[in-house]
């Protein structure tokens, strides 16, 4: 239940769906009672057992409210049948229970209707609400996380809390309104019987409860074992190259049906489990039916105090509570499921965000002084990365960072865009910390390109405007020949309008690392950062892209990350880094002079 009020604000904008479900629901309980209660008069007229009644009756209050109804059917089928005949007070009785069954089937199906908006709704708002957070959260919370299970819970486990955990909403109202009201009308018909019978029903509802244990553990885990063959999928389909290429095929076949046998394991124990609960409750209550004959029949017969018309009825009624006993019973298990798969989606909801805009955050458009880095010490879990970094980057200057792996330098790159926060220390921009300032405005201020050009299955056009979402085509053709790419796309069957499938797969390394720059370009931002772009390009390639930012780059303050050193000669500072901490800091030509750390790495890639 802690888990349903937590999913509650999502039924809350469709309260008027469940208000209409409740409403057809009641009366669907009420008319499903009454079709059992109208056989009565009816085979009481077919068995000629109807008291003559002439008299009219007369209402004495609610509490004499069974007498007066039961005097009242005894005068209309002794009238009708006095004045009409038998046949016609037969045919007026089967009218009444055609209409009562209508109206039952009719209330059914607009409960149904309403809550289909409601379910669906709730499934839509959940996963725009699991995307949203998704794409909200930092890049650390997906660097512990698989991608494949976060897809499983915004795809799987969000549908089960929809078709599951919302089952509750039906348990609460149709099915036990029904029983609740057939209970009432067995009573009215023989509170001795029902009584009797009731003493079992406490037993079975035990041995059915016994079945559900453990499903909700085995849930959990085959929603989690999704998740893991789902990463599988994803991982593979990322890196086909790799698996192809070493032979590695029955390698990750063999962990996907490893994986898959253990889904398939658990949900052959968590289905029949289920199963099992169906025919169980079903032959608990004929269990409970059998004893109702065998005691009913002794009071019918050999008592006499109950006539055959009403036990008849009264059986009738008592099959009438197995159906909805059974439903609750699935819904239970339903439950269950559902309970785990709403623990997974609510785990990633209310997981905390700690890389957000303030209250009143600063907004800020322009760029007009410098950045400055102070005292920055930050590490990935235990790694420490920095350690006491300060840099300062003036308007309009070309700063490179260099040094071997490992040196801290991307790690710069992912503190200025706040992908990760420092953890000692301050990051300003013009005087303004980078925390105190909105985050869109901060990454509005900033154009990154990466050594992996991130491309999406779509358009040319629609990959570069995502730096300006209502760029003109002109616009987008302009920055395609500032970023030397225009020449390639104007080829292209579709021109800017081609679909570069999935990651850009069908375009070669370089021309993929010129459309990322395209996009930098379009976005027009007065800072940019340039994060080992061309070291995964070949010579051919690395020169174009390398003239296309060098366009990209004037009039503007950039920040290059670079493990080529030929492409950050004519940098305005280059910054040497080893370890977190800065070693040299100087131009190209002042920092060979030193023959220290610069001039050692750059006669290694002379050499090689």
């Amino acid at each position: 239940m802690n888990n349903f009020k937590k999913i509650f604000p999502f039924i809350l904008p469709y309260k008027k769906y469940a208000y209409l479900n409740i409403f057809f629901n009641i009366l669907y309980a009420l008319f499903s009672t009454l079709s059992f209660m109208a056989l009565i008069p009816m085979m009481q007229v077919l068995f000629d057992q109807t008291k003559r009644n002439t008299s009219m009756p007369v209402w004495h209050g609610i509490v004499h409210v069974k007498g007066f109804f039961e005097n009242y059917l005894s005068y209309f089928i002794t009238t009708s049948t006095d004045n009409y005949g038998v046949g016609y007070t037969l045919s007026i009785m089967v009218f009444v229970i055609i209409s009562i069954f209508l109206l039952k089937n009719l209330c059914d199906y607009f409960a149904l209707f309403f809550i289909t908006f409601l379910r669906n709704g709730i499934l839509r708002d959940m996963r725009n609400a699991m995307y949203k957070k998704t794409i909200d959260l930092p890049l650390s919370f997906f660097s512990e996380k698989r991608k494949g299970d976060t897809i499983s819970r915004i795809a799987g486990d969000v549908s089960e809390v929809q078709s599951s955990f919302l089952s509750i909403l039906e348990m609460v109202v149709k099915e036990p309104l029904t029983i609740v009201f057939t209970i009432i009308m067995m009573f009215a018909i023989s509170t001795k019987l029902t009584i009797f019978v009731f003493i079992f029903i406490p037993l079975s509802g035990y041995v059915i409860s016994l079945i559900g244990k453990q499903l909700k553990k085995q849930s959990t885990r085959a929603q989690q074992e999704q998740g893991t063959f789902l990463s599988t999928i994803e991982e593979t389909l990322g890196g086909l190259k790799v698996v192809k290429g070493y032979n590695s095929e029955n390698y990750f076949n063999r962990i996907f049906q490893e994986s898959t046998q253990r889904f398939f394991d658990l949900s052959n124990n968590i289905g029949n489990r289920q199963n099992l609960a169906s025919p169980v409750s079903e032959f608990m209550g004929i269990m409970v039916i059998a004893i109702l004959l065998w005691y009913g029949g002794h009071m019918v017969l050999i008592e006499k105090s109950l006539n055959g018309a009403s036990f008849i009825a009264y059986m009738g009624l008592a099959y009438n509570i197995l159906t909805p006993a059974k439903s609750i019973s699935k819904a239970s298990y339903s439950i269950k499921r559902g309970n785990a798969a709403a623990e997974r989606v609510l785990e990633i909801l209310e997981q905390e965000n700690p890389i957000t805009s303030k209250v009143n955050a600063i907004k800020k458009d322009v760029f007009n002084d410098k950045i400055t880095i102070r005292n920055i010490n930050f590490k990935y879990e235990k790694e420490t990365v920095l350690k006491d970094f300060s840099l300062d980057v003036k308007k309009g200057q070309t700063v490179a960072l260099v040094g071997q792996s490992g040196s801290g330098k991307s790690t710069i790159a992912n503190l200025l865009t706040r992908f990760y926060d420092v953890n000692d220390g301050e990051i300003s921009i013009d005087g303004i910390g980078i925390k105190d300032l909105n985050l869109k405005s901060l990454r509005g201020l900033m154009g990154l390109v990466t050594q992996d050009s991130i491309l999406f299955n779509d358009t040319i056009k629609a990959n570069i405007s995502l730096g300006k979402l209502d760029a003109s085509d002109a616009e987008i053709i302009e920055a395609l020949k500032i970023a030397n790419a225009y020449e390639f796309v104007q080829d292209l069957p579709d021109g800017i309008y081609t679909n570069i499938g999935d990651s850009g797969n069908k375009l070669s390394g370089g021309q993929k690392q010129r459309l990322s720059i395209a996009r930098a370009v379009l976005k027009n931002p007065p800072i940019m950062i340039l994060d080992e772009a061309t070291s995964a390009l070949d010579t051919e390639s690395e020169k174009l892209v390398q003239i296309a930012l060098e366009n990209m780059m004037q009039n503007r303050t950039s920040i290059v990350i670079a493990h080529r050193l030929s492409t950050i000669q004519k940098a305005d500072v280059i910054v040497v880094m080893q370890k977190g901490k800065i070693v040299e800091q100087g131009n190209h030509e002042t920092l060979i002079a030193l023959n220290g750390t610069y001039n050692k790495l750059v006669s290694m890639q002379s050499f090689e």
